[in-house]
């Protein structure tokens, strides 16, 4: 079907995905707990220090020990931080992608902070790290088949439901290829036509899995979905070379220990030229730099989201 390309300039005060995120259109930062105090004076006030226009943290970090139990003693720094700016809640515990359903007690713990901060969004991740034995560190990839699209739909329509919102869902890392039914950017869309969800668009990860998985970067993210992402995140990579091999290709890894690479700036560009411009969200959590630095590649990020104000393109199938 022919396509036909079409400038467009929405307004930049309006949220990007309304009943998904009412993040403002801006660079936040992930806040990790070294920077706190960048944030807030002992006595619990802003400090003097430049303010992201709003930031994430990951949402363990911040959940009491069981549902109906008091809150985490951090939780009162979240609230104080939410009185500032606005706050967004990452999840990376909830393994939407397990065949044996959600952990009950998680979720409600999850409902719990989500009731006490009234986050402007809350994301997971379209993975698992849970079986019946037990909890895995690290976030695996769902099998692209029609049965781990169930799984995962399922899933998180039951968030959902328990949450009484929609999620933000973003898109992994991967290593090795796995079998599949369909490619990411198809197996997204239908996961956002069965749940009604938002999409959480990492390019940082489309970067690692694309060389990881020998496939080319910018083919992948213009595949994706557009309309229905809510945010963007991106972050850095390490490239571990082949010791038997060293001239050969890397394996990146997803660690968000380092600065962003150019191809993810590039990538950045990309998704923006596409989806207008959105809130991006700069990951760190490994290799700290101090406050200054973080903030200073933010702005880099919002420099992008500026450009794209008035350059986007929507491409939509011609009558």
């Amino acid at each position: 079907m022919p396509v036909q390309l079409r400038s467009a300039h929405p307004r930049r005060d309006m949220p990007s995905r309304p009943g998904a995120t009412t993040l403002p259109r801006k660079a936040g930062i992930g806040l990790r707990t070294p920077h706190l105090h960048r944030l807030l004076d002992t006595d619990g006030m802003a400090s003097n220090s430049a303010m992201p226009p709003w930031v994430e943290v990951h949402a363990e970090n911040y959940m009491s020990a069981r549902p109906g139990a008091a809150p985490h003693p951090r939780a009162r720094h979240l609230e104080q931080i939410r009185a500032l700016m606005p706050v967004s809640l990452h999840g990376v515990g909830l393994s939407l992608g397990s065949a044996g359903g959600i952990d009950h007690d998680h979720l409600r713990r999850l409902a719990d902070l989500v009731d006490r901060i009234e986050p402007a969004a809350v994301s997971e991740h379209a993975s698992w790290c849970r079986t019946a034995e037990g909890w895995v560190d690290d976030l695996l990839p769902v099998p692209m088949t029609m049965a781990g699209l169930a799984v995962l739909a399922c899933n998180i329509s039951r968030a959902q439901d328990v949450l009484k919102r929609p999620l933000l869902i973003e898109n992994p890392s991967s290593y090795m290829p796995l079998a599949h039914d369909m490619d990411e950017p198809a197996f997204l869309a239908e996961l956002v036509r069965r749940t009604g969800c938002g999409l959480l668009l990492d390019v940082n990860n489309i970067q690692v899995s694309a060389v990881n998985l020998g496939a080319d970067a910018a083919a992948w993210l213009d595949a994706m979905p557009f309309t229905a992402v809510g945010e963007i995140h991106i972050a850095g990579h390490a490239v571990d070379a082949d010791p038997a091999d060293p001239s050969g290709p890397p394996l990146l890894i997803d660690d968000h220990g380092h600065p962003v690479s150019d191809p993810v700036w590039d990538l950045l560009d990309r998704a923006l030229g596409r989806t207008g411009p959105v809130p991006v969200l700069l990951e760190r959590d490994t290799n700290l730099p101090e406050f200054e630095v973080l903030m200073a590649e933010a702005a880099r990020a919002g420099r992008a989201i500026d450009a794209a104000c008035g350059t986007h393109q929507i491409i939509e199938a011609a009558s």
